[in-house]
């Protein structure tokens, strides 16, 4: 590959210059030749065909070449025209009109040349009309890239109109370099892999995707540049678990007595066969001496802290300490009990090391750490700093992994002598999806709700309804059981008309004034949050008026009423998130969502989806399928390209045979060409700006 040209600027290339590369760089991105060669188009107009004059229907699309027999400028009732008279290769004659831009127009055309126009047709009287169309003068040269072909429009915008930058100009431009430069491209991918997977040839497929011959030849190239863009990130996936063959880790032991004694003495429950698999899958992995890297998803109340705990026992078992990390303090407070209640039998006890802590108990949580005192470290980003020792850690576990910054988890990994890494996350993942952005990683699926658990009733209601849903919280309340009632806003937007926390709080007390309403929002303190918090866990207050900081919260088994306010205002997964908040004991549980009458399409998707199932994984997939992937974590969080043309809830094809060809490559060559380091460098540094994916490390 001639890198050299794909790194060239393209201000340098013939018709562009200072002023159009700046605009296309503000508008696009696009700077250099590999950028431009990647500018895709955003659709196509098939003129591959032309229509003579008497084959015309009104309605539809149609080119038409033909000589100018007549042009000018024509008075009308109201304001003048232009009008085109042109004649085709049978005689017949149809018009062309332009009613803006006259004397420009005016001066384009001259009688007894040849153009072709393109456009709808319309039929006024006896003659066919085009109002406005686009065309092409068939003297120059460049015309055989617009007419009797399938021509690409690219996006653009106003500034770079102002500068000349439209498809027309584009075309030309990008026609030139291939015309000038296509034969210096390289082939990326090697020659096996093009063969076996059927793929056209590199710098054939960005030819075609600019210039496509037929719709098959555009279809092709597609296929080859989905196939190009998923193959990059399987190969950095890939790349990083070959790295990852080869990193030491703990070894622990088969699991020892204290692992024994809660499975079968402390536990209250058996295990589901989804917990039990991960554990399988967990205790095989910390015997290999290689550093284990495992992502545990479930949905909310699936138990995968006890999975976790289980992993830290086995640790205990081999003389290791475990750290485990939650995304706010609130959250490491609520994991440090629910260690404690399952270790105290044991006569074991978690660490709890949080960024409030005071200074004394900071220093005895930090000392304790440090002299392998305590079986397991709980707390948030502050186990990462610097300032924490361990005496012997073997164990890291990530809860709600994916709130916390890829450099953060990097951190974690760095801690120790490579410890394990276990992940968890309670927003299910599809698995186009966890294959993109977790392919480094193995994953277990708990897929299996404890026996005992209800499924929580869900419904949907309207503002008329709300009397009838007041009556039914009072009911629960009376029967000793607790409410969340959730809204978008703080406070009263004027722009929006949404009931709003504040306000829906004053409501709730008057409604209930026998019961105890708290409120509790973002911009609330930490101290004055975490408070209402606990006042509601124990039973203090009856009703909690909330915005979404209880999307990922408390564990309160006496709340089974969720009621959700403008629940066509939340996303899917932020709206199962919330319901997942109820349903934690064997109490029937609901969740109630109060709509407005205006729902976009989208907001019905969702709303009608939330009802039909309570499958976390069925949610993810459709949340998938309304987002698109960039939006399902967000890019910058979560690493995950924003793809070009791929789409992983639809190529779900494209991207098992990326991942196998990845694999493949890496097996067949370990060190990888000086070529493919040079592609993935490009790919990385284009595609996710500085940003890391996971751990990666290429070259």
């Amino acid at each position: 590959m001639n890198t050299n040209i794909l790194e060239r600027e393209v201000q340098y290339l013939k018709g562009v210059g200072p002023k159009r590369a700046d605009a296309w760089a503000d508008a696009h991105g696009v700077r250099t030749v590999h950028d431009m060669l990647h500018f895709y188009p955003r659709r196509y107009l098939d003129r591959s065909t032309t229509t003579g004059v008497g084959d015309l229907h009104e309605g539809e699309a149609a080119t038409v070449m033909g000589t100018v027999r007549a042009c000018d400028v024509v008075p009308g009732k109201s304001n003048k025209r232009f009008e085109l008279i042109l004649e085709d290769a049978e005689g017949q004659r149809m018009k062309g009109v332009w009613f803006q831009g006259l004397w420009w127009i005016r001066n384009t055309f001259e009688v007894g040349e040849r153009v072709a126009l393109h456009g709808t047709v319309q039929k006024y009287g006896r003659w066919f009309s085009m109002t406005h169309p686009d065309f092409d003068r068939l003297s120059d040269e460049a015309a055989a890239l617009d007419t009797g072909r399938i021509v690409a429009l690219y996006p653009g915008g106003q500034a770079m109109e102002a500068v000349g930058l439209t498809s027309r100009s584009i075309r030309r431009i990008i026609y030139r370099f291939f015309q000038e430069h296509g034969l210096k491209l390289g082939e990326q991918l090697p020659d096996w892999m093009t063969e076996q997977y059927g793929l056209m040839e590199g710098r054939v497929a960005l030819r075609a995707i600019h210039f496509p011959k037929s719709q098959d030849e555009r279809a092709q190239a597609v296929q080859r540049l989905k196939f190009e863009e998923l193959f990059y990130i399987q190969l950095l996936l890939a790349i990083t678990r070959h790295e990852r063959q080869d990193i030491a880790g703990p070894t622990f032991d088969p699991p020892g007595p204290l692992t024994t004694q809660f499975a079968t003495e402390v536990l209250p429950f058996e295990l589901t066969d989804a917990q039990k698999r991960a554990v399988r899958e967990i205790v095989a992995d910390t015997q290999t001496g290689i550093q284990m890297n495992r992502l545990v998803q479930g949905d909310v109340g699936s138990g995968k802290t006890v999975v976790a705990v289980l992993a830290i026992l086995q640790a205990y078992d081999s003389g290791y300490q475990s750290a485990f990390m939650a995304p706010t303090e609130i959250l490491a407070e609520q994991h440090a009990a629910s260690l404690g209640e399952y270790l105290e039998p044991l006569d074991l006890q978690p660490t709890l090391l949080t960024g409030s802590q005071s200074k004394t108990e900071r220093e005895a949580a930090l000392e304790s750490v440090a002299q392998g005192e305590t079986p397991v470290a709980v707390g948030t980003h502050a186990l990462i700093q610097e300032a924490v020792e361990f005496d012997r850690l073997g164990l890291a576990v990530v809860d709600e992994q994916h709130r916390f910054g890829v450099m953060q988890r990097a951190e974690m990994f760095e801690k120790g002598d490579r410890p394990h890494m276990l992940l968890m996350t309670a927003t299910p993942i599809p698995r186009s999806l966890a294959m993109t952005l977790y392919g480094d990683l193995d994953v277990s699926q708990i897929d299996e709700m404890p026996a005992g658990r209800k499924p929580v009733t869900t419904v949907m209601r309207r503002e008329k309804q709300r009397g009838d849903v007041y009556a039914f919280i009072r009911e629960r309340l009376q029967a000793g059981e607790q409410a969340y009632v959730v809204y978008p806003l703080v406070e009263e937007s004027e722009k929006l008309d949404l009931k709003d926390a504040e306000s829906g709080y004053a409501t709730l007390q008057a409604q209930f004034p026998d019961f105890t309403v708290g409120l509790v929002h973002g911009r609330m303190g930490a101290d004055d949050k975490d408070a209402t918090m606990r006042a509601f866990k124990t039973g203090e207050i009856d009703i909690l008026v909330s915005t979404t900081v209880i999307e990922v919260g408390v564990d309160v088994p006496g709340a089974t009423v969720m009621l959700i306010e403008h629940a066509e205002r939340f996303g899917l997964s932020q709206l199962h998130q919330l319901r997942g908040r109820v349903g934690r004991s064997d109490k029937q549980s609901y969740c109630i969502l109060m709509a407005g009458y205006k729902q976009s399409a989208e907001a019905k998707q969702r709303l009608a989806a939330m009802t039909r199932t309570t499958d976390g994984f069925e949610i993810s997939e459709e949340d998938l399928r309304i987002r698109g992937a960039g939006d399902f974590f967000g890019t910058r969080q979560s690493g995950m390209p924003e793809l070009q043309l791929a789409d992983i809830t639809e190529d779900t094809d494209v991207l098992e045979t990326a991942r196998n060809a990845a694999t493949a490559l890496i097996t067949r060559d370990p060190e990888l060409s000086d070529d493919a380091h040079i592609a993935l460098r490009t790919y990385f540094d284009k595609y996710y700006a500085g940003q890391s994916m996971g751990f990666l490390r290429v070259g």
